[in-house]
Order: C-alpha cells, then sequence, then structure tokens
C-alpha cells in the first residue's frame, strides 16, 4: 500500500461486504475480490465498510474483521484502502478509527451520527474532531450522504476553517446531487489540496467538471473499467466521448432505479458479472429479486458490459 499521507484520488470502489446464506460474512472470498477488482476493473482504491458495505449493519467486531482482510488481503496489490469508521457512538468510531490505523489503513472516514443528530456546523465538527483525534497519523475524509443521515449540514460550510479544527482532514465523499454546494467546496477550497470524492455514479461527468479529483461509487465494482474511459477522455479533453461513456452508464443506473436499485441489487449484480458470491443482504434489506437480477443481466448484455465492456475506438453501437 502507499504511504499513509498519500491522498485518495481516481476511482475508489465502495466495496461490497460478501455474506454466506446465512448473514455471516464471507470473508473466504475477499482475496479474489480484490483481484478481480485490479485484473478486471483497473481499480486499485477501496472504501470499505460504507454504505455499499452495509457497514452499519455490521458488529463493530465483525467492522474490525472486514477491515484487517481488505488490508491483509490489498497489500501489494490496492494503492489505497480507506476504512469507513462512522457509528451513532463516538467511543465506537474511535474504537474503529484507533484499529484502522493499528492494521495500516490509509485513511478513514465518517459520516455525521444520524440518530441523535448534530443541529450545526460546530457541534458536527466537534464529534469528527474526536474521531479524527483517536488516529492523528492517518488522513480523515468526511461522508457526506445527507439522503441517508439526515443531516442538512451544507459540505461548504462545514470545510469552511476544518483544517483548523482537525489537522488530518484531507477531503469529502461527497454523495449528494446538490452541485451547488459540491462546487462551492471545490471553489472555496482551490489552495487547500483537499480530495473531493464524488459519490453519486450517474452524475460523476457532471462532478469532475466541478473540480472533483476522484469518485467513490457501487458501481465501479463492475463498471470500473467503463467509468476509466470516462475519466481517461475526460483527462485528454475529448468530452464528446466522455458523454457517451457517461450517458452510457445512465442507461444502465437508470434502468436499474426504475426497477428498485439498492445495496441488495448491487450485491446480486456484482454477482453476475463478477461470479464472485457476494450472497444476501443483511436484515432489514431483502434479497434482490430473480426477476431483477434477470432483467439487469439482460440490459448488461444489450449495452454490452458483460460480454465485452471495452468499446473500441469510441464506437457506441453496442451501447445503444
Amino acid at each position: 500500500m502507499a504511504s499513509p499521507k498519500k491522498k485518495l484520488q481516481g476511482l475508489v470502489a465502495a466495496t461490497i461486504t460478501p455474506m454466506t446464506e446465512h448473514g455471516e460474512i464471507n470473508f473466504s472470498v475477499i482475496g479474489r475480490y480484490v483481484d478481480y477488482l485490479v485484473e478486471e476493473q483497473g481499480v486499485k482504491n477501496v472504501f470499505v465498510n460504507g454504505t455499499t458495505g452495509e457497514g452499519l449493519s455490521l458488529s463493530i467486531s465483525e467492522r474490525c474483521r472486514v477491515a484487517e482482510e481488505w488490508v491483509t488481503k490489498g497489500r501489494n496489490k490496492l494503492d489505497q484502502i480507506v476504512i469507513h469508521v462512522g457509528a451513532l457512538s463516538l467511543k465506537e468510531s474511535q474504537e474503529l478509527a484507533q484499529h484502522a490505523a493499528e492494521i495500516g489503513a490509509d485513511g478513514i472516514a465518517v459520516i455525521a451520527p444520524f440518530f441523535l443528530k448534530p443541529w450545526n456546523k460546530d457541534v458536527l465538527i466537534n464529534f469528527l474532531k474526536e474521531v479524527a483525534a483517536a488516529a492523528p497519523a492517518l488522513p480523515f475524509y468526511y461522508y457526506h450522504i445527507p439522503a441517508l443521515t439526515g443531516v442538512k449540514i451544507r459540505a461548504e460550510e462545514l470545510l469552511d476553517g476544518i483544517q483548523d479544527k482537525i489537522p488530518s482532514f484531507q477531503g469529502l465523499k461527497f454523495s449528494d446531487t446538490d452541485l451547488l454546494d459540491f462546487g462551492q467546496c471545490v471553489d472555496q477550497n482551490r489552495q487547500r489540496q483537499f480530495a473531493f470524492l464524488f459519490g453519486v455514479d450517474e452524475q460523476l461527468l457532471s462532478a469532475l467538471v466541478m473540480g472533483a479529483t476522484g469518485a467513490v461509487g457501487s458501481t465501479y465494482n463492475y463498471l470500473g473499467k467503463k467509468t476509466k474511459q470516462m475519466l481517461e477522455a475526460f483527462e485528454r479533453k475529448d468530452f464528446s466521448s466522455a458523454l457517451n461513456h457517461q450517458f452510457c452508464i445512465q442507461r444502465f443506473i437508470n434502468f436499474v432505479v426504475k426497477l428498485g436499485f439498492g445495496v441488495s441489487q448491487t450485491k446480486a449484480i456484482m454477482t453476475l458479472v463478477s461470479g464472485i458470491p457476494m450472497g444476501p443482504p443483511r436484515l432489514p434489506l431483502q434479497k434482490a429479486s430473480r426477476e431483477f437480477t434477470d432483467n439487469a443481466e439482460a440490459k448488461l448484455k444489450s449495452l454490452d458490459f458483460l460480454s465485452c465492456t471495452d468499446l473500441k475506438d469510441g464506437n457506441m453501437d453496442a451501447c445503444s
């Protein structure tokens, strides 16, 4: 793995936590999962125990074991392993942060506590500061996901002066569709070299135009290669090609969103595409239906995402 002070950038897979049919964590496939991401999708950064990984549905000891497994299996293969350590309990969050530092993770991320909520920016920063202090040598990222936490404090407001309070602060994972807020995060912090990681996969190109330095998402588990083509087109200023790639990805996401798309469905799609059994989700989530999986498979094939993810010479015929 990279040196601990390196900033997270580029494409980051929000990892799934594989489970058995009985809802126990299936640690045995994580090594295969690492190899699949690196070799088949070209993705070398991971965000562990987040929303996609059902982190908040796992016990503290399970979260620690999952983190350990990713760090162990990812050694010398992955560039960056960031562990989400957010929890409702400050003590648990600190324990997870300390553990991440001890096992050699490359960074930690924290969501806002979402049951007893912080009611303003200063209260939220005080909470984040206490967690970051438990692992002061690790880069610290704020995970902004207001639709799930219900904490509506604007990210732009939170970032104002945050490094004075949290010296290890390196950036944020922005999982919201508010491009005004995201744009102002970038615009008002240009001197600070923060990582601006966008978390809404179907809108990534818009965020790149706004100054995103990377992206964390669930679809990069199985559409990483396709998304990398978009990033490469954007970097070489071939915006027409980048837009075609984004539209292609949107066609799939738009299709599955209409069927009902969440963590359960992501597990089913990843099992289908990678051949690695991700298993069902843990309650209260329900397993994706057979009908969903069949429909998703047909759509992936029609877009040529299953048989051949490379669209040669910008030929978009397969993606129509």
